[in-house]
Order: C-alpha cells, then structure tokens, then sequence
C-alpha cells in the first residue's frame, strides 16, 4: 500500500519520465490509481464518473505495448487523467453538474482534452463541479458535495473542487479546470494545490458558444507549479478554431523556471483596496511577505483603482450565462437551482447600453491596470477573502459584518482579476491554526504567463507548503 501511495504522490513530472524510460509501467501506475480512487472517492466524492477498472487497466496494458514498440509517446504517456464535468469527454457521461445532462455522452472532445489524449494522457473519467460551474462551492444535484480532503466537514470550494481535492488525495497526478469567477484559484486555495488561471486564448477553447469571450479560461491544476508548467506545455498553443488563440506554442512552458527576482517590483495587496477579508487570511498571507523580500523582490503595498469593476463583471458574466444557458433556462428552468436562474434572469433583463457601459467601462479599467503593471511586474493578493467553509454553507452571506449581495461577491478578489485578462496562479501559501490552507495568488503583465509561473516556482521552493498532504489520504 505504502509503495502504490507513493506513485500517486508522484511529482507527475517524474512519474511520466519513470513511464516513458520504463523504470514503472503504465499498468503499475493505473493500478496504483484506481486503488488509490476506489479508497478514498468514497469519503469525499471528487471524481463523479470512473470509465471502471477494465477499461482503465486496457488502456494502460496498450500504452505500455506502445513503448514496448519503441513508438514515440506524448509528454503525459500513460498518465490517468479525469476531465472536469464542464469540458466536453467523447462517450465518457458529461453532466455538467446538472440533471438537465444527467445522462449525456457527447460524441467529440474539447480542443484541450484532445490535446491531453495526443500527449498519451488516458482519460479515466470526470471531476465534480457545481451546476453549470456557477458558485465556488461544490455540490450539485446529481452527484451530490465534494468535501475538503483537510477537513470533510468544509467545502472544497469551486468550481473545479473535484480536481482540487483528486489531486490532494493522490487520486490524480494532473488535473485541468476552467475559471471565469475564480474556479481554477479558489478550489487551489481551499486544497493546497496548485491552480493556474492562464491568459486568455492560452488554451484555446472548442466547442463554445461565444468564442470572442475572455472572461472564461480554460487551465491546468497540480501538486506542484512544475506540474502545471507540463500540463500547460500540453493544453496551451494556437488553433484557428479559437479566434482569441495566442500564437505561441505550448513549449515555452517547457523551459526551466528557475529564475534570479533581484529587483523585481512587487505589488502587495491585503483586500484590492475595498473589499472585507477575514482577518485569519491575511494573517496566513501577511507571514508570506518576507519570503518575497528575502528572494530579493522590491514589496510596496499597492493595488490598481478598480472602480466600477463590480457592476462589469456582474454585468458581463449575467449576459454570458443569459446567452450560453438561456435555451435550458426556456425548457427546464424547474431543473435549474436558484442561483443559476437568478445569473440566468439578471442577463435577460439586460440592455444593450447595459452591456456597452460594461465594455466600456472594462477597457478604461484594462487601461488602469495596464498603466499600474508598467511600475510593478506582479501584483500579489489573498486568492479568497475567507477559508473554507462548511459545506453545509451554499455561499457565503456575509465576511467581517459586510453583507453579500449575490453568491459570487466572496470572490471579488479572485473576479476583479478575471476582469483585467492578466494571468493569475493560487499557490498554497500555509494554513490557519485549525489546520485549513490558505492560498497566495500572483498576478503577473498581460500575457507573461511564463514569469508568474516562475515566481510561483521561486516561492513554492522556499516555503513548501504544498508538501502538506490531507490525513484523509494517508
């Protein structure tokens, strides 16, 4: 047992090394895996659908007939790979957290898992999601709550929680998410994991409804930021069916992050200025600060003006799910839960001039950042304004007296950042005194993906927080 546990824990970075030079076989792996999955699934319910035994053990015996061959393999050869239920997985049950699509197969892969599937990743499955990705917190009526592998009494948080807490447990060595609120960073946060929002058009995205859309990224998760500069080597690169698709390959994130930070200038913001955080986040973060300095980082307290930011998200995500969700909103709203209808509604009520002002307003904040990130290369900030909380706790209604309006004001340090289009990772940062993480989020210039990877590396290396497993996997 101890053994198997062990290739679970595996940096995914290693363990596709051990695969491709033969020192494990692919069939090794899967079985230490699906025991590790049929262990622990049980207590916390991450991955929602498993392809079975059978035909996950194939899979693997053909990817070591392949080596056994001596034909070339992808960088994640032989690695099990679950999908999150929001990307589209051809004849594996793609729900969407809704019973809507309770029994749906598509018959076509997203343009990521494609790319999973040509690098040799074998896709065992889905990860849990709340209903249509809406809210960071993971539950849903179909398969039920995803609970925090640090504590089962506590959300995982959203909207990729099933990927967070796969990896946690060691039930996957890699996992993909999407982020349009925070989902990619918050779940990351509540885990100890890794989670990267990339720029926009990094990963390019196929099937979507609006494909001119940048508030939702596709993106990779991990135990380690080393690992989500492999995976993002595989997901990332240009595709014409994406018209936002950034031209430049995936193998940029191939290259060493290990970097010297001597001078770089830092931004550090404990709330962006406005918004109620509780007090024991800041405290875990504030402890963070040193470890900046001492890596020779130049730390200011600073944050960009993110006027009216709010009202432009509210605006432009309520339109996104009016135009993305409206026909099932039309055939069946009774299946739909109520913050969904509430996003669903508040976007149908919209003008044009609504959405125009939003737009507008969203380039003249783009702007102000833009001007604020020529004097600092990252900014730095909490990833959520509070800890996990229960599960039994849908969102959360009010942080230090301050009143929620809607189920996704907790998160206006994770969406504010969405807003301006610069790539953000949530990397684990410590935890409370109850023993819950904590996550750190760097914020990097627009389209310098690479160099918040490499911070992140820098500060991953000194701190090692995410060494820390959940005794729920042990």
């Amino acid at each position: 047992m101890a053994l198997a546990t062990d290739l679970c824990f595996k940096d995914a970075v290693d363990l596709a090394r051990m695969i491709r030079e033969r020192e494990v076989s692919a069939t090794e792996t899967m079985t230490a895996f699906v025991s590790q999955i049929e262990r622990i699934n049980p207590q916390i319910n991450a991955i929602c659908t498993f392809i079975g035994e059978e035909a996950a053990m194939r899979a693997a015996k053909e990817a070591d007939e392949k080596l056994a061959k001596g034909e070339p393999v992808g960088p994640l050869h032989g690695l099990p790979h679950a999908v999150k239920d929001l990307a589209l997985t051809s004849g594996i049950r793609t729900t969407f957290g809704s019973r809507i699509y309770k029994d749906f197969v598509p018959g076509e892969d997203a343009l990521f898992v494609e790319r999973l599937k040509q690098a040799g990743a074998i896709i065992i499955g889905k990860t849990n999601t709340p209903e249509f990705g809406a809210g960071s917190q993971t539950f849903n009526e179909v398969f039920g709550a995803t609970r925090n592998p640090y504590n089962l009494t506590k959300t995982c948080g959203g909207s990729s929680g099933g990927a967070a807490v796969a990896l946690a447990c060691g039930m996957l060595p890699l996992a993909d998410g999407s982020d349009l609120g925070g989902s990619l960073r918050n779940p990351a946060s509540f885990c100890n994991v890794v989670g990267f929002r990339p720029s926009p058009g990094r990963v390019p995205s196929h099937p979507t409804m609006l494909a001119w859309n940048t508030l939702p990224v596709e993106g990779p998760m991990a135990r380690t930021v080393q690992d989500i500069a492999l995976l993002l080597s595989v997901m990332a690169g240009p595709d014409d069916r994406s018209p936002i698709s950034i031209n430049e390959p995936g193998a940029v994130f191939s290259k060493p992050l290990q970097r010297d930070f001597k001078n770089a200038r830092i931004a550090w913001s404990r709330n962006l200025g406005r918004y109620p955080v509780q007090p024991v986040v800041n405290e875990v973060c504030d402890n963070a600060r040193a470890v900046f300095a001492e890596l020779g980082c130049q730390v200011d307290d600073g944050e960009p003006d993110f006027s009216g930011a709010d009202e432009i998200f509210q605006t432009l995500r309520a339109w996104g799910f009016a135009q993305t969700r409206g026909d099932d909103f039309k055939q069946h709203r009774s299946l739909m839960k109520d913050t969904v209808i509430w996003n669903i509604e508040q976007g149908m009520g919209l003008s044009g001039q609504d959405i125009a002002r939003a737009e507008t307003q969203r380039t003249q904040l783009y702007h102000r950042v833009r001007e604020f990130m020529r004097r600092y290369e990252f900014l730095i900030l909490p990833v959520s304004q509070v800890a996990p909380f229960s599960i039994e706790t849908d969102w959360i209604r009010e942080i230090n007296g301050v009143r929620m309006e809607s189920y996704v004001d907790w998160m206006a340090t994770c969406y504010l950042i969405t807003l301006t289009g610069l790539p953000a990772i949530s990397v684990p940062c410590g935890f409370t005194e109850d023993g819950l993480p904590i996550g750190l989020q760097i914020v990097g210039r627009h389209q310098r993906d690479f160099d918040v990877l490499q911070l992140a590396f820098a500060f991953e290396q000194a701190t090692q927080f995410g060494k820390t497993r959940p005794s729920t996997a042990a």
